[in-house]
């Protein structure tokens, strides 16, 4: 039972933390915590049932164009809502009011188009699980995790090294000086969006394999993506890892002596706590591009 409910906090950690990951990424450098991420999260999968199952594309094809799609669903919603917001000098809390409508508005545009019934995609279904010590683990699961690992780690290569991920760390330090030497915070911000919903897309792409696809999931996974990214420090990369680490073992450690139903009350109270006591996190660090 035990070496189960850790594999099963593994997945769930590794799933908080895609999530967490392109939250984090963004309010790093935007400065403003961008609730609609869940629906991006959703939509990631919804185009993946859209190419694959009801147009019948290869699968991993589907994924890239899955991707694709949700980067440009980032980057739209940038475009046309946040940027005219902040060229009015919008405030954070009217940018968050924004960002909670935009999540709204795509979940309710996902259940007109799909409808409220529960999606499947058909795709290592029938895998067989591996066994270990009596605890079973399906291939897909091991592939989540792994792919969240190599996620992190080229995510924090890719702001260590690259052009991009330099310019990103400037606007997040100090946005007046970056502009002063060349950089174009819009530039980087929609870049940023596009980066983080590619991010979230993947998410929602190993989601709808895991767990199935409906129109609300974006608001539970933003949730438990909000609540990896306070615990670990938000605006954190590696926080983002460690927050989720934290909150999938408490979940799934937790339900071994309390009801299942009280799964996601645990992640409230966590969030709770950590907002009382520690709100700068386990890290403690302010900017995710010093760690």
């Amino acid at each position: 039972m035990f070496l189960q409910l850790l594999f099963n906090s593994l997945i769930a950690a590794a799933i908080y933390a895609l999530v967490a990951a392109g939250l984090s990424l963004i309010y790093s450098t935007c400065r403003f915590i961008h609730f609609a991420h869940g629906s991006v999260v959703a939509a990631g999968g919804y185009f993946l049932y859209f190419f694959y199952s009801l147009l019948g594309v290869n699968f991993w094809i589907s994924v890239v164009l899955a991707i694709l799609s949700g980067a440009g669903l980032g980057w739209l919603i940038n475009e046309f809502i946040y940027r005219p917001l902040r060229q009015r000098k919008a405030s954070n809390t009217i940018l968050l009011v924004a960002s909670i409508s935009v999540l709204i508005i795509i979940e309710s545009l996902l259940l007109i188009s799909f409808g409220a019934d529960v999606k499947v995609i058909d795709f290592l279904v029938n895998s067989r699980g591996i066994v270990i010590a009596g605890a079973v683990i399906m291939p897909l699961q091991v592939a989540i995790i792994v792919v969240a690992i190599l996620l992190f780690l080229l995510l924090r290569l890719f702001l260590k090294f690259s052009k991009m991920g330099q310019a990103m760390r400037a606007v997040s330090d100090n946005k007046d000086v970056a502009e002063i030497v060349g950089i174009s915070s819009e530039k980087v911000y929609s870049q940023t969006f596009v980066l983080g919903s590619a991010i979230a897309s993947l998410a929602g792409i190993l989601i709808a394999m895991e767990q199935n696809l409906e129109p609300s999931m974006g608001t539970i996974l933003i949730i438990k993506g909000f609540t990896s990214a306070i615990v670990g420090g938000m605006g954190t990369i590696l926080g983002s890892a460690i927050g989720a680490l934290t909150l999938g073992v408490a979940e799934n450690f937790g339900i071994w002596y309390l009801p299942s139903g009280y799964k996601d009350a645990i992640a409230f109270v966590i969030l709770f706590l950590f907002l009382l006591v520690r709100p700068s996190g386990i890290l403690g660090i302010k900017s995710s591009f010093k760690n």
